[in-house]
């Protein structure tokens, strides 16, 4: 069993270079430990899903035009998420908002080739499957 994710979550990309907080509006009305509890659907781009410093992805158009521009040495670019697909897998058994609850162990995945994983899930003591 996984903890609950819930807003203030700590992310982290595997192109980024820094962790980046989970912001969870308060629009599904559930609360895990006085925080507003995440579902697989928090996953929008500079709304719930914070830039993570400097993306380090060749994928990344901007990274990749820095990089030439550099005459191929690797140059990091400001993070710009792309994330257009859910969290996965979610909690199949609990519901927030009608969609699946986000626990610790779901991946989103970044455009640019990143895996946004969850470092701390912003509580302790709620588990679920």
């Amino acid at each position: 069993m996984g903890m609950q994710v819930v807003n203030t979550a700590l992310l982290q990309c595997s192109f980024g270079v820094a962790p980046s907080p989970l912001v969870v509006l308060p629009l599904n009305r559930e609360m895990v430990f006085n925080q507003p509890a995440a579902n697989i659907m928090d996953h929008i781009p500079m709304t719930n899903i914070m830039p993570f410093g400097v993306c380090n992805s060749i994928a990344n158009p901007m990274v990749a035009a820095a990089t030439a521009a550099a005459l191929g040495v690797l140059t990091p670019m400001p993070c710009i998420p792309v994330t257009p697909a859910p969290w996965v897998p979610g909690s199949p058994t609990v519901l927030v908002g009608n969609m699946p609850a986000l626990n610790d162990s779901s991946m989103c995945m970044c455009n640019w080739a990143g895996v946004i994983k969850i470092n701390m899930p912003g509580q302790f003591t709620t588990m679920i499957p």
